[in-house]
């Protein structure tokens, strides 16, 4: 889309009303304790929801007044079993550290219109500035207590297409769990009459497990390499300076960093199998490489390239594993917070230039089949102590999130999926998302950051497929 003055008419958001919204059954207050993967990134995440493809006749009898009733009615219900996103976050008095307090205070849903037609915006998967007025910023009085954890905007454009803005807090759900909350609130809503089949997760919000004190599992910590490969590359970074400048802060944000670009890159169904046919062989009776290892290899590899790091550099490669079936015991089904650390290989760029894909993604695999029960205790134990979010962008650190099982553009607020799911800007934008493809059942979408003099270097590799 063409860039739009903020005084065109057509570029406005006009809010029309702005209201808090409640458990319909007002839970008990209290306090649950948060986990250390829960403290380390407290801000919201952003998506926002297109849904420009309604039935002629929907269109008709729809009003924007009766869209926003049923989402808020929709959410009330929701948050009667999701309670702590009514609540909000605060410091426990004794040593500083976040927890949520189920106040009740509520989420926030406000209502909008604009003249513009979402066909103007152009493609919906590629960030675009305007939609950050898709998405409600609460004020912030510099209160961290204040701010709600969940918020939501439904936008009615002038063509009678809509979008949801959704934000919610990393520390309240992760990934996972966001696409179990926003599918019972999308079902709760009913904005188009529809059957539903099965019955909606159940959410379980105590962090169990993940809080075990570490006095009494010495004896099954092992090493979380993350955090080892993590300290390297800063030491790399800052050898023959004076003092150490740079805090590790992990998954807290980074400060300093050069403006990103967010790019989303569409690599088709047939793409992919080009990508595997030519890196990799496939003799009958071999492991078939998944999808996310061969493109997590072939990202790496263009990134580290495209960003002229030094051959004696070291490098590391850094991805989300779930852990949820990697505690003992296992963590329950419906575990709503954070639950996910970070695997991580490391070389130096010369042994990556000279690397095949599939000795890599054996190096992925081998990280990924580490992260154990004793891995994530030593993991969570690093993040004590005060947080830290001054560590600046490294290009040394490559780091990757697969979001292909949370396909959040079949989340259905009206009949029928969203024509799009686009994330707005990340705490920290240098991330790859491999997100699944709304136009392609085999085909992933990659979002990522990237400095503007690096774009086409990078684009140039990573679509090469070579």
């Amino acid at each position: 889309m063409a860039a739009r003055h903020e005084n065109d008419p057509s570029s406005i958001v006009s809010i029309l009303r702005i209201v808090s919204v409640h458990p319909k059954l007002v839970q008990p207050q209290r306090v649950l304790t948060l986990s250390n993967l829960d403290r380390q990134c407290p801000k919201l995440m952003h998506l926002v929801f297109f849904y420009n493809n309604l039935p002629h006749q929907t269109l008709k009898d729809l009003s924007l007044n009766s869209v926003f009733s049923n989402l808020k009615s929709g959410l009330e219900e929701t948050l009667t079993l999701w309670y702590p996103g009514a609540g909000r976050l605060r410091p426990n008095q004794s040593d500083g550290k976040l927890n949520l307090w189920c106040s009740n205070q509520g989420a926030v849903l406000a209502e909008a219109e604009t003249p513009l037609k979402i066909s103007q915006l152009g493609n919906l998967s590629e960030y675009n500035e305007f939609f950050e007025k898709l998405v409600y910023e609460p004020a912030c009085d510099g209160n961290f207590s204040n701010m709600p954890l969940i918020v939501a905007q439904v936008t009615k454009f002038g063509c009678g297409g809509y979008s949801i803005g959704i934000g919610t807090s990393h520390s309240l759900f992760d990934g996972p769990a966001t696409y179990d909350f926003l599918y019972a609130w999308a079902s709760n809503s009913e904005i188009v009459k529809r059957r539903r089949n099965g019955e909606l997760p159940k959410p379980v919000h105590e962090r169990g497990i993940l809080q075990i004190s570490n006095s009494s599992l010495n004896a099954q910590k092992g090493r979380a390499m993350a955090i080892d490969h993590l300290y390297q590359l800063i030491m790399q970074a800052t050898s023959g300076q004076k003092g150490f400048p740079m805090q590790i802060g992990v998954g807290g944000g980074l400060s300093n960093q050069n403006k990103c670009v967010l790019k989303t890159y569409h690599l088709s169904g047939v793409m992919i199998d080009d990508l595997k046919r030519k890196h990799f062989s496939m003799q009958r009776g071999s492991i078939p490489f998944s999808t996310f290892e061969v493109l997590a290899a072939h990202l790496w590899k263009a990134r580290t390239k495209a960003l002229g790091v030094r051959k004696e550099k070291l490098v590391c490669l850094q991805f989300a594993v779930d852990i949820r079936s990697k505690m003992i015991p296992s963590l329950p089904n419906g575990f709503s917070g954070n639950a996910y650390v970070l695997a991580s290989i490391m070389m130096s760029v010369g042994e990556l230039e000279q690397a095949s894909h599939e000795s890599i993604i054996e190096k992925i695999r081998e990280a990924k089949n580490n992260v154990n029960h004793g891995y994530v205790k030593a993991y969570i134990d690093a993040l004590e102590g005060p947080q830290a979010s001054s560590l600046p962008p490294l290009k040394e650190l490559t780091l990757v999130s697969d979001w292909t099982r949370m396909p959040f553009h079949n989340i259905e607020f009206f009949h029928g999926k969203a024509t799009s799911a686009c994330p707005l800007a990340t705490p920290i934008p240098q991330v790859a998302y491999f997100m699944q493809s709304p136009i392609d059942n085999f085909g992933v979408d990659v979002r990522i950051g990237l400095e503007a003099e690096t774009l086409s270097a990078f684009t140039q590799g990573f679509l090469s497929r070579g």
